[in-house]
């Protein structure tokens, strides 16, 4: 009779200590495995990489997190061609993608072509690999500190926009390309992922319903202080398990991509709304972008990747309504991210969006890319066909929301 007493009191207090712990306002977004591949027939490296992602899942799971994602980066595909062409690579992608989709694995690529070089039949064959697999992602780098502007990726990358928005409904297949623009190896996010070194991991997470929070219950003359003191307070346990998870495992720790992720249920929109009173794309927009960026550039943490601002149009739902209202420019939001990150990212555009257009938008993003040192950005356009600016559109993909067609002024 005492034990079970004793049981069901260790049990009430157990229910009520976890009562008095608030649910936590971000998620993991994802581990990132980033990998070296010896070939295009290195199986053995991915499949490791999976049993490691999936120990470190469930370390963080039972840890108490929510871990949405796991996903594998290699090198730049170029490197591990072995002489093969991109069409001689195709069967064994699709390999590393039937290994993806049965481990519920998303898996990077990097850069198809090196930095700078043209290739006519690079948007053809993107058009073939987003057809025939539905896990990898893969980029083109349009800018870096030692080439400058990439005017021939340019090209190519502005080619692939225009032909993958071909491929399946309502051109998602631009969901898994993007033109990166002085992107270093190790971030977490895709598409823009790519690898360099020993294996290694990242963390990115889902964190604006966090800022929501404090900005709740702060002014723009104190969000600054306490944004900072409340990201180290949640963030330093996740990255002292990922420190354990290294040790333990023997998997170089990269750090946490500080980007606070949105999702359709946690909107950066709403954040920033919340701290400047007023409607996404009007004055103080900018300002709040500018605070929240230089927050999260100096936490007290180890930090990787964009670690920007991100503002995804369709992946949150307030950004698309404010752009449904006409509250801001495909032109502001990259100005919005030369105070912030991370470019422009899943931004709906015309159909009939000319290719010269396109180029010139990357050619935007590349200069600005350039303009403030170690400036990671990215730009991933949707051209969607048979539409025009301020049509509605619908997506497949449950982590795309409804949208009106954007102008480019």
């Amino acid at each position: 009779m005492f034990r079970t007493l004793l049981s069901v009191g260790f049990l009430l207090f157990a229910l009520i200590s976890h009562s008095q712990n608030p649910p936590l306002l971000f998620k993991i977004r994802t581990i990132t495995a980033g990998i070296t591949v010896n070939d295009l027939s290195d199986t053995t490296s991915v499949l490791k990489a999976v049993q490691f992602l999936k120990q470190a899942r469930t370390d963080y799971t039972d840890a108490g997190y929510e871990v949405q994602t796991i996903r594998i980066s290699t090198q730049n595909l170029y490197e591990y061609l072995g002489g093969k062409t991109l069409d001689e690579a195709l069967p064994y992608l699709k390999k590393f993608d039937e290994i993806a989709r049965r481990d519920d694995v998303s898996f990077a690529i990097g850069a198809v072509l090196p930095p700078n070089e043209y290739n006519a039949a690079v948007a053809g064959w993107a058009s073939k690999l987003i057809g025939q697999t539905e896990l990898i992602n893969f980029s083109l780098p349009v800018s870096s500190t030692a080439l400058g502007i990439h005017r021939n990726t340019i090209k190519a990358a502005a080619e692939i926009v225009v032909a993958v928005a071909k491929v399946g409904k309502g051109g998602e297949g631009n969901f898994r390309f993007t033109a990166s623009a002085n992107c270093p190896a190790g971030i977490p996010f895709f598409p823009a992922a790519f690898h360099s070194g020993v294996n290694s991991f990242a963390v990115g997470i889902e964190y604006p319903n966090l800022l929501t929070e404090v900005f709740s219950k702060s002014t723009m003359v104190n969000a600054r202080e306490n944004l900072k003191a409340e990201l180290e307070k949640q963030f330093q346990p996740v990255q002292t398990l990922a420190t354990k998870i290294s040790a333990t495992y023997s998997w170089q720790y990269d750090g946490i991509d500080t980007s606070p992720a949105p999702g359709l249920d946690a909107s950066i929109g709403t954040a920033i709304e919340t701290l400047t009173k007023q409607p996404f794309g009007g004055p103080s927009t900018l300002s709040a972008c500018s605070l929240i960026t230089d927050v999260i550039k100096n936490l007290d943490l180890k930090t990787c990747g964009y670690s920007g601002l991100m503002l995804p149009v369709i992946e949150d739902k307030v950004l698309a309504q404010r752009a449904n209202e006409g509250r801001y420019t495909v032109q502001e939001l990259l100005l919005f991210s030369s105070v912030s990150g991370t470019g422009l990212d899943v931004i709906p555009l015309a159909g009939a969006t000319s290719q010269a257009t396109v180029e010139r938008i990357f050619t935007d993003v590349a200069s600005l890319s350039l303009k403030y040192t170690n400036k990671a950005l990215s730009a991933r356009l949707f051209l969607i066909p048979g539409k025009k600016v301020g049509d509605k559109v619908t997506f497949d993909n449950p982590y795309l929301t409804a949208a009106k067609v954007m102008r480019l002024e």
